[in-house]
């Protein structure tokens, strides 16, 4: 072996290899540093799951293992009409704001109108305005408007417009990420086969947008379901969802019903998103 080759050995197995150790004491601190977030985010999780089985109505500590909590839950009328609420107006509200956004996305992509930049930054508007400024500036709308026509004054139909307002941007938002990859020739080829523009659209973009419509009309179902603060300036008593009941609830002390109700949410997530994965690799294996 000539000399350089013999120090570039002596380098590698000599004092050199404080290198590697100090790269696998930096490896191992990430993964200690990752261990402790994720112990951070998920531990509390894993304790509510686990008080919701507890006999105990304080929940300070562990006296026995009972289902009864679950049993009581759904016995709960109020609760039960406070979720069937939350699942009505979350339904209507991704149904119009699916629609509603995918709509405008396309018209904001394929025509060019004046003031449509203008146009294309207010609907962004309801992203960044404050909740509260939200919530107080509908139901004085709400109120003129009821005002005028003497509809009754608040109710589900307030709150899902409320809840359209904020929601159909995010939509918008999904739809013209995936319209700045389409191919300007598809809908064109559509057209030459002889489709109709409306039945082009409707065969050849949307099966195309299919996915962001999908994601947008997700993350509008999750928006409303989990809405608070707007929510409690635009609803009344009948129509009170479960995001206002349970803080009602939480506010007259621990309940154990609510460990209950938290656990089956994180359940029906859980089930949700290993399903979506599945489909997803499905329709990536039949691609």
């Amino acid at each position: 072996m000539d000399a350089p080759g013999a120090l570039r050995g002596r380098a590698a197995t000599g004092p050199g290899r404080s290198g590697p150790n100090l790269l696998d004491a930096l490896r191992w601190a990430s993964g200690g540093w990752t261990v402790l977030v994720f112990g951070f985010l998920y531990l509390p999780i894993l304790l509510l799951v686990v008080y919701s089985f507890n006999a105990s109505r304080l929940n300070v500590r562990w006296t026995g293992f009972t289902v009864d909590w679950y049993r009581r839950l759904f016995e709960n009328t109020e609760i039960l009409a406070a979720f069937q609420n939350s699942l009505v107006i979350a339904l209507a509200t991704t149904a119009v704001a699916t629609l509603l956004g995918t709509l405008g996305a396309w018209l904001l992509h394929r025509y060019r109108f004046p003031f449509v930049a203008t146009i294309g930054l207010l609907i962004f508007v309801p992203m960044v305005v404050p909740e509260v400024l939200m919530g107080v500036s509908l139901r004085m709308l709400f109120a003129t408007l009821n005002g005028w026509i003497g509809h009754p004054e608040f109710g589900h139909v307030t709150v899902a417009i409320a809840h359209v307002t904020f929601c159909f941007p995010f939509v918008v938002l999904a739809v013209q990420a995936r319209l700045d990859g389409i191919d300007p020739h598809l809908e064109e080829a559509a057209q030459d086969l002889g489709a109709p523009p409306v039945r082009a659209f409707l065969l050849v973009i949307v099966p195309y947008l299919m996915p962001a419509i999908v994601s947008g009309a997700l993350m509008t179902f999750t928006l409303s379901m989990d809405e608070y603060i707007v929510t409690l300036f635009t609803t009344s008593a009948e129509s009170q969802t479960l995001p206002i009941k349970v803080y009602g609830m939480v506010r007259k002390g621990l309940n154990p019903q609510l460990n209950a109700l938290s656990t089956l949410f994180i359940v029906a997530t859980f089930l949700l998103v290993v399903l979506s994965d599945w489909f997803a690799r499905a329709g990536a294996r039949r691609r």
